[in-house]
């Protein structure tokens, strides 16, 4: 049973509904200085990932040429399609509970929030361990941070918080389902560096949620994909000639 994935599913799923509940009765303040904090969370998240780094060079390189990729193919503008597709259909049913925000701050926060919570870097790597080991601490503590972050994004961008538990669930049940195909070829270091690579995510991503900087976090995905085998590479490869 992918007991974590549930959990964490329903915990942004019960997390939107309680902030779209609760939207019109908390301050601008209270909720633009919390939502701070929350970015200080995901950066502590990510700092907290990446001092497990075994290989930087590697970690770098994934980072920068996954990066890249992802601006070379607009990866990034896929992502803010997916948002736009979610967020019609739930706006003709939920309207949306701040009308200030334009079409442009609505999908850079809705995309944000999507990338946090299906992309980043503690929640596949807890997945992976939750596949293969039936741990499923890692996606619950996350889970806790997940049911406040969306009650505090679902205040301002109202219900269609709550849908992105869908392609949560789904994303992180394919990755429980193949983690039996992944987990035995890796080993520690690599699974290290793939949780610093995910750390760096996070941490680029509180910057945007306190929005600090815009960092392309969607264009920044397929670094997750290429940090394992170029961490396998240097390893075995090129560690052995230096």
């Amino acid at each position: 049973m992918p007991t974590g994935v549930i959990i964490n599913s329903l915990a942004v799923l019960f997390g939107g509904l309680f902030g779209s509940l609760l939207g019109d009765k908390l301050s601008t303040k209270f909720k633009t200085e919390l939502t701070l904090i929350f970015g200080v969370a995901s950066m502590g998240m990510g700092i907290n990932a990446i001092i497990q780094m075994k290989n930087m060079p590697a970690v770098i390189f994934a980072v920068v040429l996954g990066t890249g990729i992802g601006l070379l193919i607009h990866f990034g503008r896929w992502i803010d399609r997916g948002a736009v597709l979610m967020e019609r259909p739930i706006s003709k049913f939920f309207p949306r509970k701040n009308n200030t925000l334009s079409d442009t701050e609505f999908i850079s926060a809705l995309v944000t929030v999507i990338v946090l919570f299906c992309a980043g870097g503690t929640g596949i790597y807890g997945t992976l361990d939750g596949g293969m080991t039936g741990n499923n601490t890692i996606l619950i503590s996350k889970s806790i941070l997940d049911f406040f972050t969306a009650a505090i994004f679902a205040c301002n961008l109202g219900p269609v918080v709550s849908t992105i538990a869908i392609p949560q669930f789904i994303i992180f049940y394919i990755i429980f389902l193949l983690a039996k195909l992944i987990f035995p070829l890796t080993n520690p270091t690599m699974l290290a560096d793939f949780k610093a690579c995910g750390g760096l995510l996070m941490l680029a991503t509180g910057f945007r949620i306190a929005k600090i900087r815009e960092f392309p976090i969607a264009d920044m995905i397929p670094a997750m994909i290429l940090v394992m085998p170029l961490s396998w590479l240097r390893t075995t490869m090129i560690m052995p000639l230096l």
